[in-house]
């Protein structure tokens, strides 16, 4: 049982992290550059990051409850 949690807390881990990458990915798409202020650099990256975390967790979450309903299906047809 312990060994069960341990490796959905790995699987977790490694979906939110590659959520993450394609998130930042796609968000490169983007030119934010021009709806921020001039001289701005930093404050630029970090509201890339923070869309990334907010939109990755979202969409890392959907992904991980998807698979737990899928993995639950089969008791409702027994």
């Amino acid at each position: 049982m312990v060994e069960s949690f341990g490796q959905q807390a790995l699987v977790s881990m490694l979906v939110h992290l590659f959520v993450f990458g394609i998130t930042f990915w796609a968000l490169q798409a983007i030119q934010l550059d021009k709806l921020l202020k001039k001289n701005r650099v930093a404050q630029g990256r970090l509201l890339y990051v923070l869309l990334t975390v907010a939109i990755g967790s979202a969409v890392s979450r959907f992904l991980l409850d998807y698979y737990l309903w899928s993995q639950s299906l089969p008791v409702f047809f027994e």
